[in-house]
């Protein structure tokens, strides 16, 4: 440290009194580290500021120290609260309270926490008896503003801090949160508020997210100061896909699968052995399960922790890694929002970790002694992965971080903090209200008209009353009732409880999806590292029953959760990287020479940047164009049209939706699609040849995206899951659905022209596509700044999109029980046989009951379809005289049915009784020529899997 660096930090703790100067001594703090240098002075001053800076290095008393110092110093105690300490996870609650007690005891003030786990009595306890300081949750502020007691102990409120305020600042929870201390300043009047971050692209934003907008009544009230460590220079990473050597060969044999896993198990092991305390972190919770148990069956002393494991489960392997009991510690994002483990050596990411803010605060969490290096090591598996892992740890060095994605406008939030605004005060005016929201920066552009509109939907739904003469809003029977059940904003999705039958105990949680498709009485999953195999599901309990097993293989738990998608800046720098060589091997240059170049720029070894060259290098080799940042390239066979764009998840599942649209439309099919950050591949009928994706890029009128865009949500399964869950915050469900289910084609005609439907549709948009980059694409291409080819076959860089992005270490193969179990769920199904030849027999029946060659004994013919048993429609399709479009289409694909079973028997019924296997992967399944009558039903279940995964782009 220099001298003047010395001297701002002695005059950072000269701004404290007294007392906190001296509790500083008797904790060790003799050095401020470089956030407490530079945001002590002004926070102690009383300015609003935002922290950013990484994990570790001493944020939490960067801000409290000057709160603690204003509470310590005042000549009388007030009777209500002080300070809000507001944190996104109850995890971290409980972390703040045992840092901060110390400092309560030391300086004779009373620091409590409450969320939603706090107990009645601990709660009228608080009201009654205010502490100086209080750590909650954004949800716990909502129900703590409604409160009579609650409300005059807030009215003392003088300093705010939100933690993690990046993380709410791009959720709808943050949103709330804004509105809400809108309402506390209501209450309080103005307070400081400071907001503590880790690395983000977009720091003005994030800044007046945390203090809203005017107008104010006090000079300074919404001006912010902006204190950003560079954490660029102090983080070091190193990508790397391990080579396989003889001994992973030898170690896939153990660990039931193949020798490049292997490579990347003994690597990570490795890594962990080579450090004190190592954090991996993977992207999934299923890789963190699957990861955990490779490790188990080698008996490292490795543990595993995310969001699905029991509270208990997650205490207790984040007290052990603490106190060192355990070398390493498997998790997902729930270690990245700064949940006190102890000292961390390294950190391990495997698998690409898609943005470069998720990559700095990650590593970030390593290191920290005194201005110390963080020192992060990424594990990648193919060439898409490797590229694009490189991208982020050069763009992470350079601070090229990606902005906070704020809800801004969000008009479910709105209708919730409408009712909440009620409910502090029983009735108020409606300008008053609008007002109040508008103050808050996601709603600083909301426009009257808006308001009134989400009100009287609200006013139908009976959440409050609408008193247009008065222009008042007022309690109605059912505000109450809505806005307790309604506390979060995070959407209700129906989790089932495992419990271990042995222990009696609850090991984690399972969501719905992976329940329906998956779990049945006799399957096996990996759960905290650990084997279980199902023994019965009590759906009205939502609970699973479960028991051990020793076993090296079984299906990964699937959870809800979004795919973190890859930005357009790291995919653009992929398409540059190929720019780069891709000429350089297209004149003759080597491979070891082209990687060379690349190992001057970007942080690897020369093993890992040739392993991903020699995907280009082939690509060269075919003469075929290559796809970079400016280019891109579309190619096909049979049906599938590949489109390779280097532009990221949101734009290409902008333009993938667009394609399928428009395509579709115009050749009177339906268009699959599956997208990743680097090409959109799209399943299509024989006749639609690759030039029809590049006529549709070539001709679409940039001016007319969002429309069409628009239209074509309009019939999908994403548009229709988004309004189900915007319904519900509005309180329209209830309205609709009675006591009956009321299906989601229903819903969508009876909400279309109000709010809710706007909303679904502007959260789509905005989490799911990219459509000004998308308009600017498309501008791009007409302007000839993008070139457009088409291969003449499909590429080497085509093909790679088929492995990239994989669950590398969900097994291949199901054992033997979960082989036995599909069999037998399979056998129980039932068919609809239906005669193409008379057209007069049918028959519903088990698929078990099926003869080998199913034949009608009306007419002897063999030509029988084999249908689902709710395809009655189907039937009358065939047998109708005049058939429409939708029709035709069915009656060809009972015809294709019926080929099927007249040439492979009770094979085809088999194949096409699974989930999702129509005839053309039917026929896909039972051409394979393979030995063991197993395989034919793992293949069944790979078919079934995908179709889990890919049902959403299905519309």
């Amino acid at each position: 440290m220099s001298e003047s660096e010395a001297a701002t930090g002695i005059r950072a703790f000269t701004a404290l009194g007294d007392a906190v100067r001296e509790a500083l001594s008797e904790r060790g703090f003799t050095t401020p580290t470089e956030p407490q240098r530079r945001a002590i002075p002004p926070l102690a001053a009383g300015k609003n500021a935002l922290v950013i800076a990484p994990t570790g290095t001493g944020k939490t008393e960067t801000a409290m120290l000057p709160v603690f110092n204003s509470i310590a110093e005042r000549d009388e105690k007030p009777f209500g609260i002080s300070a809000l300490y507001i944190t996104p996870l109850r995890a971290l609650n409980r972390d703040m309270r045992e840092r901060l007690d110390w400092w309560g005891e030391t300086l004779d003030l009373d620091i409590q926490v409450r969320h939603g786990d706090t107990t009645q009595y601990q709660r009228s306890k608080q009201a009654d008896d205010p502490p100086d300081v209080l750590v909650t949750t954004p949800e716990t502020l909502q129900a703590m503003l409604t409160g009579k007691k609650l409300r005059k102990a807030l009215a003392d409120i003088e300093h705010i801090v939100v933690d993690e305020v990046h993380e709410l600042a791009s959720s709808k929870r943050g949103a709330q949160l804004t509105v809400g201390l809108e309402r506390l300043r209501e209450v309080a009047g103005p307070f400081q508020r400071i907001g503590l971050s880790a690395t983000v692209g977009s720091p003005e934003e994030v800044a007046k997210f945390l203090v809203g907008v005017g107008p104010s009544t006090e000079p300074g009230d919404r001006d912010f100061e902006i204190v950003e460590v560079d954490v660029g220079s102090k983080v070091e990473f190193t990508v790397t896909h391990p080579e396989v050597t003889p001994e992973d060969e030898r170690l896939a044999g153990k660990l039931a699968t193949d020798a490049e896993i292997a490579s990347h198990v003994r690597t990570i092991r490795e890594l962990v052995a080579d450090n004190e305390s190592t954090l991996v972190f993977v992207n999934t919770r299923q890789t963190a399960e699957a990861l955990g148990s490779r490790f188990k069956t080698l008996g490292a002393n490795i543990g595993v922790h995310h969001g699905s494991l029991s509270k208990e489960a997650r205490i207790d392997i984040e007290d052990r890694f603490k106190a060192g009991d355990v070398d390493g510690l498997i998790c997902t994002s729930s270690m990245e929002l700064g949940i006190d483990v102890g000292r961390v050596d390294h950190v391990v990411q495997y698998g690409s970790p898609r943005e470069v803010a998720r990559l700095l605060q990650r590593v970030g969490r390593a290191g920290h002694r005194r201005d110390a290096v963080s020192r992060g090591t990424v594990v990648t598996s193919d060439p898409d992965d490797t590229f694009e892992a490189l991208a982020i740890a050069r763009r992470a060095v350079d601070g090229d971080v990606e902005s906070a994605e704020i809800h801004h406008g969000s008009l479910d939030v709105l209708a919730n903090q409408i009712v909440g605004v009620v409910m502090d005060t029983g009735e108020m005016s409606a300008r008053g209200a609008f007002e109040l929201v508008r103050r808050a920066y996601p709603f600083r552009e909301l426009e009257e008209e808006q308001f009134r509109q989400v009100a009287q939907e609200l006013s139908s739904n009976r959440l409050l009353w609408v008193d247009e003469e008065k222009d008042l809003l007022e309690k109605s029977g059912g505000t109450w009732q809505y806005f307790y059940a309604n506390l979060s904003m995070i959407p209700d999705e129906e989790t089932y409880e495992v419990h271990d039958m042995s222990s009696r105990k609850q090991i984690g949680t399972l969501d719905e999806r992976f329940v329906v498709n998956f779990a049945q009485p006799g399957e096996v999953f990996i759960q905290r590292g650990e084997m279980w195999r199902i023994n019965d599901i009590d759906d009205e309990e939502t609970r699973v029953n479960v028991a051990p097993i020793e076993n090296p293989a079984g299906e990964v738990p699937s959870w809800t959760g979004r795919e973190i998608p890859v930005p357009m800046g790291v995919a653009q720098e992929v398409g540059e990287m190929r720019n780069v060589a891709g000429p350089q091997f297209e004149s003759g240059a080597s491979v070891k020479s082209v990687a060379g170049d690349f190992l001057a720029r970007y942080p690897t070894d020369e093993h890992t940047i040739t392993e991903a060259m020699e995907l280009l290098d082939r690509h060269a080799e075919t003469g075929e164009p290559l796809p970079t940042a400016d280019r891109i390239v579309v190619e096909g066979q049979g049906r599938q049209v590949v489109v390779n764009a280097c532009f990221g998840h949101q734009v290409n599942e902008t333009l993938g939706r667009l394609l399928s649209a428009l395509v579709g439309q115009r050749t009177g099919s339906s268009v699959g699609m599956e997208v990743n950050p680097y090409r959109i591949e799209f399943e299509v009928p024989p006749k639609v040849r690759p030039s029809a994706f590049v006529e549709v890029l070539e001709s679409t009128d940039p001016d007319h995206v969002e429309g069409l865009l628009e239209l074509a949500l309009k019939n999908s399964d994403t548009l229709k899951f988004t309004l189900a869950q915007v319904a519900a915050k509005f309180g329209a469900l209830k309205r609709y659905q009675g006591n009956n289910r009321f299906g989601a084609d229903r819903l969508l005609a009876a909400l279309e022209d109000t709010p809710v439907y706007d909303e679904a549709v502007r959260e789509v948009f905005h989490r799911d596509l990219d459509v000004p980059n998308t308009v600017a694409l498309l501008r791009r291409i007409e302007s000839g700044e993008i070139e457009l080819a088409v291969a003449r076959e499909r590429t080497p860089i085509g093909v790679a999109g088929r492995s990239s992005g994989r669950e590398f270490l969900v097994p291949e193969n199901a054992d033997a029980s979960v082989i036995e179990a599909i069999r037998e769920r399979i056998r129980d199904d039932r068919v609809i046989l239906f005669c193409l030849h008379c057209t007069d027999w049918t028959r519903k029946t088990k698929v078990r009951r099926v003869s080998d060659q199913p034949a009608c004994p009306d007419c002897g013919s063999t030509r029988i379809a084999s249908l689902n048993p709710w395809a009655d429609e189907v039937v009358k399709a065939v047998r109708s005289k005049n058939k429409d479009d939708e029709q035709e289409k069915m009656t060809r694909r009972a015809y294709k049915s019926a080929n099927l079973v007249q040439s492979h028997g009770k094979r085809a019924v088999v194949a096409m009784a699974a989930r999702g296997v129509g005839p053309h992967n039917a026929a896909r399944i039972i051409a394979k020529l393979r030995e063991d009558e197993d395989d034919f039903y793992r293949d069944i279940l790979t078919q079934e899997r995908q179709y889990a995964r890919t049902q959403s782009f299905w519309d």
